[in-house]
């Protein structure tokens, strides 16, 4: 077939089919600000980022983006920019607080606003229901760690879906629940700041086993509403070439199954019916007895999806390690460009890991529910923010995103991260990841040069030009 000839931006554009969903994604933590406001009560990371030295200049998410009192303005934004989708997270003590009882009446409101907002100016709504601000009075009962909480998150599941689920276009149960766990109660760097190891195993079960039950509210609530989980994943690699047979090559091998094994399998497997991998289950038994694995949940667990949520921002590469506290493995660098987070950026890794879970497990649709990238970003003399190392991140993502799509693989949406600058969690206001440039003081949001790159796309393929075809970037 002959292709048709045009711009790169064109054919990217046409590369992706007619009803991919393109979109930006938020946290309710991160932009809304109004922490106290119709009856919102603490979550951790009100606590947490209170405490001195755990957030970067002692940033709060406080006012952040002052979202909760600007949501026309900002849904007026995501209409000129062109975005197709738009996914939100729902504040869990916002909408039940202290994490028990009855709705919140206005905090309801507030969603309802956001989401008829949203369709009205023709931006499909995506909701995820935790997004890492547990109530504070459940981490005070013991947070993930104890069983209870996953029956409490089904019910508050049970209340958002019945609130907003008649008119959502997807309901995400969790976001990134390796982060929740590990970060939150293995390493103590995000909320609410433990460091545990039994602790985080038991919360990745009860996290998990929350998806499932609430799957089973939400099921019952709105019937319809399409329904997945997101994950963050990782393609792994030793940091060796492909071809080194050496003695010490089963060392990097084993290093790379153990990361690879905890940061992805753990999680997918149990969800896909699997139940927890053996070969990680023998590396955590010495941490933990799993004695939280009651009989019956992997059952709950395997929930039937409608999707899969995938974040992806970079690859691990690995080496058998020892240092003290490196569990035996260490993370190295490749030499390749990094973000402001020290990331390498490596497109590529999205194509891997995406076709190795297409690969690897049961099919189902695939969502790029964030991808994203932080800089060092100035607002120029012009007034305009020109990002060239992110609009090159953002094209070349998109690009092994389409690469996906053209050899097979069910991908049927992207959502960059993020929509606008925000409260980056224990790095406070000092990473920028938004394709819109946000003044803390003033709240006055710009467009970034990618925002711009990003929209135009969005309007290309919104038009039809050009023709399905292979990638070919621009």
């Amino acid at each position: 077939m002959t292709e048709l000839v045009t711009d790169p931006l064109t054919a990217l554009a046409s590369a992706f089919p007619r009803d991919f969903a393109f979109g930006a994604a938020t946290a309710a933590y991160q932009i809304e600000g109004a922490v106290s406001a119709d009856g919102r009560t603490p979550s951790i990371w009100d606590v947490f980022s209170a405490e001195p030295g755990r957030v970067h200049d002692g940033d709060t998410g406080e006012v952040a983006c002052d979202h909760y009192n600007r949501v026309p303005s900002d849904v007026s934004l995501m209409r000129d920019l062109g975005l197709g989708a738009y996914r939100f997270s729902v504040s869990w003590p916002r909408i039940q607080p202290g994490g028990s009882g009855p709705a919140n009446a206005a905090g309801v409101a507030f969603y309802d606003r956001l989401v008829d907002t949203l369709l009205e100016n023709g931006i499909a709504p995506w909701a995820t229901l935790y997004h890492w601000d547990l109530p504070i009075e459940l981490e005070r009962a013991g947070g993930w760690p104890s069983r209870d909480t996953a029956y409490r998150f089904a019910e508050y599941a049970g209340i958002v879906a019945d609130a907003l689920g008649d008119r959502l276009h997807g309901l995400i149960t969790l976001n990134e629940p390796w982060c929740s766990a590990f970060l939150g109660y293995g390493n103590g760097v995000h909320a609410p700041g433990r460091r545990d190891g039994a602790a985080a195993l038991a919360a990745s079960h009860h996290l998990l086993l929350g998806h499932g039950l609430a799957a089973q509210s939400v099921r019952a609530a709105a019937p319809s509403v399409p329904f997945g989980i997101t994950v963050n994943l990782y393609p792994t690699a030793a940091a060796l070439p492909p071809s080194y047979d050496g003695p010490d090559r089963p060392a990097y091998d084993d290093a790379v199954r153990r990361i690879e094994g905890l940061s992805n399998r753990w999680f997918l497997d149990p969800l896909f019916g699997r139940g927890y991998p053996a070969d990680v289950v023998e590396d955590v038994r010495a941490t933990s007895g799993l004695d939280f694995v009651h009989d019956g949940d992997a059952d709950i667990i395997a929930a039937p999806l409608d999707f899969l949520g995938i974040n992806y921002y970079t690859r691990h590469i690995v080496a058998p390690s020892a240092y003290p506290g490196s569990s035996g493995v260490e993370f190295l660098s490749r030499g390749l460009p990094v973000t402001a987070m020290g990331w390498e950026v490596d497109p590529d890794g999205l194509y891997d890991i995406v076709r190795w879970v297409h690969e690897t497990y049961p099919a189902v649709p695939i969502y790029l529910t964030e991808n994203g990238s932080a800089y060092e970003d100035v607002v120029e003399h012009d007034g305009q923010v020109h990002d060239p190392e992110r609009l090159a991140y953002l094209r070349d993502h998109l690009e092994a995103a389409a690469r996906l799509i053209d050899d097979g693989v069910d991908v049927r949406g992207y959502f960059a991260w993020s929509l606008m600058d925000n409260f980056e969690w224990a790095y406070g206001y000092d990473k920028r990841f938004g394709l819109v440039h946000v003044d803390y003081a003033t709240q006055r949001r710009t467009p970034k040069d990618s925002a711009v790159w990003y929209s135009a796309l969005l309007e290309a393929h919104r038009s039809g030009t050009g023709q399905r075809s292979g990638i070919m970037g621009g």
